[in-house]
């Protein structure tokens, strides 16, 4: 395959998911029904509302213009097929976080062979049969595996800072991508309107803040009112139906009261804390800072920057837009396509 058969491919399949999503509303015994249902028994985090979410975003990055835009830059090099398999270790942490390197293997023309965390077993496996419905020359092309991986030239691995030693050690002999924790952050001027406040809230509530593009802490000008940022999120409150994330809120604000921590503030379903240095907050928590300069807070961001995937902000990322990157926009800014095409 060549390149334009390889996006036509994906184009396909992206049109194919947007009728599914579509029909699988009307229908209830429809494939995909029974897939949203199995994947959360499998994973309490995987809701329907938040996989169908996932789904929906990746079928919109599947348009023939956006993969054509994304690929001009190394066009002429991936017109060919690559004899090389790349391996990807792949986290569960949201529905189909591995995507972006599956596709990413794919449109360079390598081979994919894929670990599938415990967590996330059936997403996938499940978009890679519709593609080879779509494109059969794809059947030899993809692997996946809940054990040890075939014979590799290269690899993306995604996991902890602790995994991430292990993977530096026993896959640093091949070129590699390894991604560690990450989390984002958000910074506020103090007079965002209401809509700005609720688009964030999607930020920090998407996928129950488990992504590394979930906003986890917030920096506003000191004497900020939370009251308003409340009001702006009560529609996320839906998240109270979920026993895993209300297990964790509850778990953590029963350990905030007994230690009598300060600067709590609560609306029943999140716990804002203060906290000055640290950007990864627990599940039901935001952490929260004030400042007085905001020179300040872009140095202490940049000395961060190894450990933050997305600032939002009147001069970051717009509000409510972190969970729908685009196919440029990439994991811990390491360009995948770019180091796949050195491998050709």
């Amino acid at each position: 395959m060549n390149l334009k058969e390889r996006i036509k491919a994906f184009d396909q399949l992206g049109t194919e998911l947007e009728s599914q999503l579509a029909k699988a509303g009307d229908d209830g015994m429809h494939p995909l029904n029974d897939l949203l249902i199995r994947a959360y028994h499998q994973n309490g985090w995987f809701s329907e509302r938040f996989t169908k979410d996932a789904i929906a975003h990746n079928a919109d990055l599947l348009n023939e213009e956006k993969l054509e835009q994304w690929t001009a830059e190394y066009s002429d090099m991936l017109n060919y097929n690559g004899d090389r398999v790349v391996g990807t270790i792949m986290a569960g942490n949201i529905p189909m976080v591995g995507f972006h390197d599956w596709l990413s293997i794919l449109i360079a023309g390598h081979s994919f062979a894929g670990k599938l965390s415990h967590k996330d077993k059936l997403l996938l496996p499940y978009l890679s049969e519709l593609l080879i419905e779509i494109e059969p020359r794809f059947r030899e092309r993809i692997h996946f595996t809940a054990d040890r991986l075939p014979q590799i030239d290269a690899i993306i691995a995604t996991g902890s800072d602790n995994s991430a030693r292990y993977f530096e050690h026993y896959f640093g002999k091949y070129p590699n991508i390894i991604r560690k924790n990450r989390n984002s952050v958000a910074v506020l001027e103090g007079d965002e309107t209401k809509e700005e406040l609720e688009r964030l809230g999607r930020d920090i509530f998407q996928y129950y803040g488990l992504g590394c593009r979930n906003i986890s802490k917030i920096y506003a000008p000191e004497g900020f009112n939370f009251d308003e940022f409340f009001e702006s999120i009560v529609d996320f409150g839906f998240v109270q139906q979920n026993t895993k994330y209300m297990n964790n809120y509850e778990y953590n604000r029963t350990i905030y009261l007994l230690n009598k921590e300060e600067g709590l503030l609560d609306n029943n379903f999140l716990i804002l804390k203060r906290n000055e240095g640290a950007l990864s907050s627990p599940v039901g928590v935001l952490y929260y800072d004030f400042y007085n300069d905001k020179e300040k807070v872009e140095k202490e961001i940049k000395q961060k920057s190894e450990s933050i995937q997305c600032v939002v902000g009147k001069e970051g990322i717009n509000f409510g837009e972190t969970q729908i990157p685009k196919l440029w926009e990439y994991a811990d800014n390491v360009n995948t396509l770019k180091f796949l095409v050195t491998l050709l």
